[in-house]
């Protein structure tokens, strides 16, 4: 259904109205649009939302250029929000929905056009200031850059003010050359007064007490528009934006459409109603080198709280085997390693591994020495072709960043010297800054590995070039394109590393020809993630839910529809569209056990079974959970551990999938018990029943052998325990007792169960054979 429109009655509505009618833009911290909400709620700080909600708003600042005046007004006494203060010309807000658009989208910004904060600055002009729309030309209208900041209302309503400002705005600045031929009629609910004022007579009112002024004009004024103002090396010492109109209204030398100037208010507009403090620390700026690419980071992360952590013992013990008693072991010191690559090199690949990609560190790390090097650097080669697709403002057109990614696989793995300055963000900016010294260690790779490497990064830029030009701010058309992208982002990946173990000789030759199961096992991860990080690509405005299936539930007929749900309709709309997705991702499982089935090594089987268990349990954690419309949805830190250690066989593997396919049966039947009519019910039962028919067998195996390991150590690990509590019981020191004695508890059961788990794992699964003995027989 088509987004709808309305037209606009300022001199219809009251300023209750206003609050109550007016939908302005929902915004991200990287100002991307995820849904909207009335004025009234935004602009609202209480304890549940201490400094309201984060939209979109405009300054203007119309000048005589004749004078160098700027004109003034002091918002009205009946204004609900900072009433009596003076201002700069108008701030407003754009809106949802008007016939005339006002929703400017990225390539608006990093062009400077803005048409709909213009067109929203025209209505609002006429409205306060009585300024015809058309005596103002659109076109007149210089934008020059964001600001974000809050402010409660301290000032007007106290300390606990309920009211509050929290916008990214958009600074404009025109000029007319004469203010005898300006039309100026002030709506009396809107503007007390009017005032045309030079530089030295603007400080000059600072200066008096008895005024009031908005803070946001009194810091922008400081900060950016006079040289001569509080504030040292304004404009990074190019002057202020007032100091030279000419030069500010006919150059591009003030502005900044890439980065975001963030700032708090004065301390007497903090608090208010939710006590909020300081928000940020000094002037911050989006495309901090600090900051991770995309929209990383940029909306909250839904994670259980320590306590409730806490309370899964089975998860404890795991999490303590994993990190002190059987940690996954690296590989990186072997001799093999150290003779081959340049020791400084090896060094800077490993942490910027780290760096880029923490958790899949240690899994690469865990590779045999004679594969090890080939699957990392082939990750970092993905990861700076994926940097270079993923920054948005670096490159001048999408024709110079499709060149960039169609010759670098004949640039960055060719010459030795190749590097990229100033694309990406943080980690993944440096990445691309000294990649030589990844070229030096992907030199020194085997023939055949780097065959691999180039081939298949010369076919994933191909496909991320195809998508360049593609508008993805509401997703990928249909499930054919989300299909495609997928296979060139991920499903190259499995084929990519398919071939690599098998050049490494660790696997047969014929797993090289698998391109269908090595495909969908890439598959299976991306949609995972894709389904998981809605809220982080919308933001971004590189969405791939497909259209063909959003759109069903959608009734705005935009993607943010679910980000922001008001009824329970919506939020229903929201749920069975995620319920769609998560079971056409739970279909590729099936390939995926056929593929695990197929490896021999059981370090390449532990390689490629971790990320399949973490997506299979974050699937679970995503089906039919609305927090995947406010944030990213992680599965807990020790359930992560429990499904590593997990890994080491066939028969832990199935356990796993088994497990989470029976949780998604029982939130459906539950769902359903509750009235909830998903559409997608059947089809998620036969998905998940499938799964279990292909796992039962192995399930119920490891069923038994878990009953009699954990009776045996349970009761092992509670002597122990008790033992060690008498043992100091007898020192009078209870609490002391206490704790050693469930310490000693949870390490025996910890280190019996390693043991005991490690023998029946070998025992049962004789197919899976080290590294170390697969070379010994080649």
């Amino acid at each position: 259904m088509a987004p709808t429109t309305k037209k606009w009655d300022g001199t219809a509505m009251t300023q209750t109205d206003f609050m109550e009618r007016d939908t302005v833009l929902v915004l991200s911290n990287d100002d991307t649009v995820i849904g909207s909400e009335s004025k009234r709620s935004s602009h609202e700080f209480t304890p549940t939302q201490p400094r309201g909600v984060l939209h979109r708003a405009f300054s203007v600042f119309l000048f005589d250029s004749s004078t160098n005046e700027l004109l003034l007004q002091k918002r009205a006494s009946t204004k609900i929000t900072f009433p009596n203060v003076w201002t700069n010309t108008c701030c407003s807000h754009p809106l949802h929905g008007m016939d005339v658009n006002e929703v400017d989208g990225p390539e608006d910004v990093k062009d400077g056009s803005v048409m709909g904060v213009k067109a929203a600055a025209l209505r609002k002009l006429e409205h306060e200031l009585g300024i015809p729309v058309g005596e103002l030309p659109v076109e007149g209208f210089k934008f020059l850059t964001r600001l974000h900041y809050w402010a409660a209302d301290t000032v007007t309503h106290g300390k606990k003010s309920p009211w509050g400002e929290h916008e990214i705005d958009y600074v404009l600045f025109i000029t007319i050359p004469s203010k005898s031929t300006l039309t100026l009629k002030p709506h009396p609910d809107e503007v007390d007064d009017t005032r045309w004022v030079t530089q030295s007579q603007l400080l000059e009112m600072f200066a008096d007490e008895s005024l009031l002024f908005s803070p946001w004009f009194r810091l922008i004024t400081n900060r950016w528009m006079i040289g001569e103002g509080s504030e040292k090396n304004v404009n990074g010492g190019k002057g202020g934006w007032w100091d030279d109109l000419k030069r500010t209204m006919e150059t591009n030398d003030f502005c900044d459409y890439v980065n975001i100037h963030r700032f708090d208010p004065p301390s007497e507009h903090m608090g208010g109603g939710g006590d909020a403090g300081p928000m940020f620390d000094g002037a911050a700026v989006v495309g901090d080198a600090s900051k991770k690419q995309g929209a990383y980071g940029k909306v909250k992360t839904h994670k259980e709280s320590t306590l409730k952590q806490l309370v899964h013992l089975d998860e404890v013990c795991s999490a303590i085997t994993l990190l002190y008693l059987q940690p996954l072991k690296s590989n990186l010191e072997s001799d093999v390693i150290k003779q081959t690559f340049d020791p400084s090199d090896l060094a800077f690949c490993d942490e910027i591994l780290c760096k880029v990609s923490r958790s899949f560190a240690a899994v690469i790390r865990q590779l045999p020495p004679t594969l090890l090097m080939d699957v990392l650097i082939f990750y970092l080669v993905l990861r700076a072709l994926d940097t270079i697709e993923d920054d948005m403002t670096f490159f001048d057109s999408n024709e110079d960043k499709v060149k960039i990614l169609q010759s670098f696989h004949k640039t960055a793995l060719v010459d030795p010297n190749w590097k990229m300055m100033g694309c990406g963000e943080g980690d993944e900016r440096r990445l691309l800054e000294e990649f030589p010294k990844c070229h030096s260690v992907y030199a020194a790779l085997p023939e055949g590995s780097r065959r691999v490497i180039s081939d298949i990064t010369q076919r994933m830029a191909t496909g991320m070039a195809e998508f360049v030009d593609k508008d993805l701010g509401q997703g990928t058309v249909d499930v054919q394109q989300y299909n495609r992208y997928c296979h060139f982002v991920a499903g190259l990946v499995g084929e990519g590393l398919s071939r690599l173990f098998s050049v490494s000789g660790l696997e047969q030759p014929s797993l090289a020809t698998e391109l269908h199961l090595s495909d969908q096992m890439g598959l299976f991860l991306q949609k995972t993630n894709i389904i998981r990080d809605y809220l982080e690509d919308y933001v971004d405005g590189r969405a791939f839910w497909p259209q063909s299936v959003w759109k069903k539930y959608s009734s705005s007929g935009d993607l943010g529809y679910f980000a922001n749900p008001t009824t329970e309709e919506a939020t229903n709309a929201g749920l069975y569209c995620l319920n769609e997705l998560v079971t056409d991702a739970l279909e590729l499982v099936p390939d995926c056990l056929t593929y695990l089935s197929k490896l021999r090594c059981a370090e390449v089987f532990r390689f490629c079974a971790i990320p399949q268990v973490m997506a299979i349990a974050t699937l679970e954690k995503c089906f039919n959970n609305g927090d995947v419309f406010t944030g990213v949805v992680k599965i807990r830190k020790g359930m992560s551990c429990m499904l590593i250690n997990n890994t080491t066989d066939v028969l832990g593997v199935h356990g796993i999938f088994n497990k989470f396919a029976t949780k998604v049966i029982r939130k459906a039947e539950t769902a359903r018990k509750s009235g909830f009519e998903d559409p997608s019910y059947d089809r998620t039962i036969k998905a998940c029943q499938v799964i279990l028919e292909l796992t039962d067998q192995e399930t119920k195996k490891a069923a038994r052998q878990a009953s009699l390991m954990n009776s045996t150590l349970v009761v092992s690990s509670c002597a122990a325990g008790l033992f060690a509590y008498k043992g100091n019981m007898g020192s009078g020191h209870s609490a002391m007792a206490l704790t050693t004695a469930t310490a000693a508890s949870f390490g025996i059961l910890s280190f019996f169960r390693m043991g005991f788990k490690k023998y029946l794992g070998n025992a049962a699964t004789p197919s899976l054979l080290p590294a170390a003995k697969i070379n010994n027989k080649n």
